[in-house]
């Protein structure tokens, strides 16, 4: 584990549930509302929740820029809505996406809230391992740049990718026991001693 804290992004989502995922990984956190918050952070998760409403969360809190610039610096993780905003471009102007992915999202593209589901998919954390993945209003990646890593994909669309120590995700790991993909993301992209491609 890393030695400083994560910050988890608490402006509105599931961001509890990340930090009991912390918690049982034995990782110390903290929950992150101004930018003074972001100050010895290690790196920063960004939950799911509703992407136009992060977005001007975000504005009103005046994070948008203090987030792009601790990104430069610092690995990120976002899930669903976490994802949208960790984009470069999103399908729907009302939202104002950071640009840490170079890719490119659609909104609600597995259906609505009623449509939401749970499958076992193949992720490579490092190695294939199955995880069972929930999807709720989750986008979908329509494109990317060729350097992105695709760790994951639900049929042919990738649905878990990196970049050096960024970490994007359509679904939410911290809705399931499984603690795979927050492992994978503080070992490999946050841990000072491992370097991050």
């Amino acid at each position: 584990m890393v030695t400083r804290p994560i910050g988890v992004l608490a402006l509105q989502g599931a961001y509890a549930r990340h930090q009991a995922v912390l918690d049982r990984l034995g990782q110390a956190s903290r929950r992150v509302r101004t930018p003074s918050d972001l100050e010895g952070l290690q790196g920063l998760i960004i939950p799911g929740g509703e992407s136009t409403t992060l977005s001007r969360l975000l504005d009103a809190n005046g994070l948008w820029q203090p987030l792009r610039e601790f990104a430069r610096h610092h690995g990120v993780m976002g899930t669903c809505a976490g994802l949208i905003m960790m984009a470069e471009t999103v399908d729907d102007s009302r939202v104002t996406p950071l640009g840490l992915l170079p890719l490119a999202v659609v909104r609600n593209h597995y259906g609505r809230q009623v449509h939401s589901f749970r499958t076992r998919v193949d992720l490579a954390l490092p190695e294939p391992r199955p995880f069972e993945a929930v999807f709720i209003r989750a986008p979908r990646i329509s494109r990317h740049a060729p350097e992105l890593e695709v760790l994951g994909r639900l049929g042919e669309d990738p649905i878990l990718v990196r970049t050096g120590n960024h970490l994007g995700l359509s679904f939410h790991p911290e809705l399931t026991t499984d603690p795979a993909v927050h492992r994978f993301w503080i070992d490999h992209c946050l841990a000072p001693a491992r370097a991050c491609a």
